[in-house]
């Protein structure tokens, strides 16, 4: 592979070489989320003079869940080591709003990045293995760019490129079961009771599963990208093989020691033997 391909582990958030970007760069509103109100740019009262989380370990108990199922997939480390050469905004207050403005973007881009390296993985996927590692190393330029380059790219036209190739690669992936798949891409299935249902292959791309009963379901193969997991039940569901499912959607669910994974993904610590 060319030096360009990212390792999977440079696509995981690592909190020890990043100065606390999600918990100041990004806004959240009291909620179910969230305990407090806190704008876009204003540190969290829990981030520490070390940029660590002072109640990492209890972030849900607090009140923190939606601290617990987001995820920079690697960004915030590459803006602040990389990006900005390990100069951090506290030391440099003139950093602090482009330094702000490139972390989404980049999150952005390294999310492509985690799907596009998915998807270079696939068997079924070798036609598309030369359009897939082009679009990767393009990618990955431009996650190296200045911020000054990072906040003039048109992020929403290179997404939908990519988020087109993605979907050619789900529909060959899925068309090789050689079955007909249900689709509910962007589909309303909020609270649906899916219990069991036979979902292999399905096209579930950005569809809305919030709170849904998918106990025991037949996931295998399904296309999981953008769908909304948060509260879904997943208690016994069959997982394996599914298209671009991340960690954050998996941490937003509910699970069980029986609910059966993608390679690569691991069981939140939060689910009970229950799924409840």
């Amino acid at each position: 592979m060319p030096a360009t391909t990212p390792d999977r582990t440079a696509l995981r958030g690592d909190c020890a070489s990043c100065f606390g970007l999600c918990c100041v760069a990004l806004p959240f509103a009291a909620s179910a989320d969230f305990a407090v109100d806190k704008p876009a740019g204003k540190p969290c009262t829990n981030l520490q003079q070390d940029f660590g989380c002072g109640i990492h370990a209890r972030l849900r108990e607090k009140g923190f869940t939606g601290c617990t199922v987001y995820d920079c997939f690697g960004a915030g480390q590459k803006v602040s080591q990389v990006t900005f050469g390990g100069r951090d905004w506290r030391s440099e207050p003139a950093l602090r709003q482009p330094m702000f403005e490139a972390f989404p973007v980049v999150r952005h881009l390294h999310e492509l990045l985690s799907y596009l390296t998915e998807a270079l993985a696939l068997p079924q996927a070798r036609p598309l293995h030369a359009e897939l590692r082009t679009a990767l190393e393009e990618t990955e330029r431009l996650t190296l760019g200045t911020p000054e380059e990072l906040a003039a790219l048109d992020l929403a036209a290179h997404r939908e490129g990519v988020s087109a190739l993605l979907l050619r690669t789900s529909e060959l992936v899925r068309s090789a079961a050689g079955r007909k798949t249900r689709n509910h891409r962007g589909a309303d299935l909020m609270g649906a009771r899916l219990r069991g249902a036979d979902l292999r292959g399905a096209n579930l791309r950005g569809a809305y599963l919030i709170a849904a009963d998918l106990g025991g379901a037949d996931l295998r193969g399904a296309d999981l990208i953008g769908a909304d997991l948060r509260d879904a039940n997943l208690a016994g569901a069959d997982l394996t093989g599914s298209l671009f499912l991340t960690q954050p959607q998996l941490h937003a669910a509910r699970g069980d020691a029986a609910t059966k994974l993608p390679a690569g993904l691991t069981r939140p610590a939060h689910w009970t033997s229950a799924g409840r």
